[in-house]
């Protein structure tokens, strides 16, 4: 079975700010995937993150492991408002950014929970991957990226939201 690839939208920053945001989302596609090529500002590592349909609440879970290359770990969240798409350290200090390839299955469907996989790397420095589960039967229609703790996302990062059909 042959897939397509649909590109829904980009965003690349042009200055600091806050978060991005996908919204109005089609629901015809099968999948949805989101490649984000994200800098910070800090030699401290802050994690980037997801909320779905602007739900704050304690909805999400998560499981993650990552890598180094001398360090090895892994964790997860319950009750949580958001899901991490990446679980990288120290990436910004090396001035490249961190890219993250999170696929949204099945995100129209009204009838299950969404599941939301994620891998992210920094050739420097780290590699992660992580599956959170949404606990909602609503169809996703929109996505907000930002940084924990209130860190903006920096000029050039990039963000290219994709709709996978089933051919």
């Amino acid at each position: 079975m042959a897939l397509t690839y649909d590109k829904l939208a980009t965003t690349t920053l042009g200055s600091s700010q806050a978060s991005v945001n996908f919204s109005s989302i089609s629901g015809s596609y099968t999948d949805l995937v989101l490649v984000s090529s994200i800098l910070g500002t800090t030699s401290t590592s802050y994690s980037p993150r997801i909320q779905v349909n602007s739900d704050t609440g304690s909805n999400y879970s998560s499981t993650y492991l990552y890598g180094t290359g001398s360090t090895a770990g892994s964790g997860g969240t319950t009750g949580a408002s958001f899901i991490y798409i990446g679980q990288l350290t120290g990436y910004f200090t090396t001035g490249e950014p961190g890219t993250f390839i999170t696929q949204f299955q099945n995100y129209s469907n009204t009838t299950t929970y969404k599941t939301i996989l994620s891998r992210g790397n920094n050739t420097a420095t780290d590699t992660s991957a992580i599956v959170g589960l949404w606990q909602s039967t609503s169809a996703i229609n929109a996505i907000n990226i930002q940084f924990q703790s209130g860190t903006n996302l920096q000029a050039g990062s990039t963000f290219t939201l994709y709709g996978i059909l089933k051919a």
